[in-house]
């Protein structure tokens, strides 16, 4: 049971952290500037009872694009609409996306300059599905950069809840999970 959950905790985060980074990788021609390199602190709070999550993030340039690439195809495939707009004072995006059977509408507002600190706050609706997967949503992600990246981390390394780390280019076998309905 126990390791069942832990399972179903990193691919939460693991999808978490893909759709947060697929979000401006879909969204042609507009593009989120890339982060500062170094280590990334990542606090995610939802509604609906939904407990908060703080992560950590060694990123550099090249992990920001390998996540961009990685999981843009897999976003076009499940997102009939996703659009971006510059605003004065960040980004807006608006997408419907369908996965694993439930459809997701979502609103997206993200503001910072992307070397010290961004927040991203999404607002969706979810129909169809699992009755447990439906009903509106807020989900807010406040990031802040915390400076160079740890001596044992190396770019693309996530720290999660309870000390557990992995890395984004592991995500790349997920993209074989998902398939288009």
């Amino acid at each position: 049971m126990m390791r069942r959950c832990v399972s179903l905790l990193n691919i939460s985060v693991l999808s978490a952290t893909a759709m947060l980074w697929a979000i401006p990788a879909i969204a042609d021609p507009i593009e989120l500037p890339a982060r500062k390199p170094g280590l990334w602190e990542m606090k995610m709070q939802g509604s609906a009872g939904m407990p908060g999550m703080t992560m950590q993030h060694c990123t550099d340039e090249t992990t920001d694009k390998f996540m961009n690439t990685t999981f843009s195809p897999m976003a076009k495939d499940m997102c009939s609409k996703n659009e971006m707009k510059k605003t004065a004072t960040g980004y807006v995006t608006d997408s419907v996306c369908n996965i694993g059977g439930t459809t997701s509408t979502s609103h997206a507002e993200i503001t910072g300059d992307f070397n010290s600190a961004y927040t991203m706050k999404i607002t969706s609706q979810s129909t169809g599905g699992a009755k447990a997967n439906t009903g509106d949503s807020t989900t807010q992600l406040e990031a802040k950069w915390l400076g160079a990246c740890k001596p044992d981390q190396k770019p693309g390394d996530i720290m999660m809840p309870g000390g557990m780390k992995m890395n984004v280019k592991d995500m790349e076998k997920m993209k074989g999970m998902h398939r288009p309905q």
